[in-house]
């Protein structure tokens, strides 16, 4: 079976590992973007490390701000020749510029949890989307208070 997805990542010094047993367990190929802060909040992606052409490249993130991080990373996979850039996060604060950004980026899809309410943000740009978490963090909340395992809802 031929592998058309890549997830994408920048990693700082501990995700390596966790994204490698990430792309395993999804069957995707790993790729990185290696990026550089020459100030806070300006990013600049240097390079892409690994083969992203022709593939569907899905850029994984803790928390999404002004999104000069995030697009600059879409744009360098862009141009090392991946069909379709989408990004995932847990937290889209979108301060800023952030939805200009997205909105004139090569990602074709942001897809963020709701652990920050979004408001009108969300709608100014039909690229994000939002997913509940409130099912997910209520059954941790029952599992934490009946003594169970919360690792096994996230394995």
């Amino acid at each position: 079976m031929r592998r058309l997805y890549c997830l994408i990542i920048y990693v700082d010094a501990g995700g390596a590992e966790r994204a490698r047993a990430f792309t395993k367990r999804v069957n995707a190929y790993l790729a990185i973007v290696d990026k550089r802060r020459d100030a806070p909040n300006v990013a600049k992606a240097m390079a892409v490390i690994g083969d992203v052409k022709d593939k569907i490249a899905v850029i994984l993130d803790d928390m999404v701000d002004t999104a000069g991080t995030l697009t600059e990373a879409a744009g360098a996979i862009s141009r090392a020749g991946a069909k379709e850039v989408h990004a995932y996060c847990s937290h889209a604060v979108l301060s800023g510029p952030a939805v200009d950004r997205i909105n004139e980026s090569s990602l074709k899809s942001v897809v963020a949890t709701d652990t920050i309410p979004l408001g009108d943000k969300a709608s100014a740009c039909d690229k994000i989307k939002v997913l509940s978490i409130s099912e997910l963090v209520g059954e941790a909340i029952i599992r934490s208070f009946n003594g169970d395992s919360v690792t096994s809802l996230f394995v």
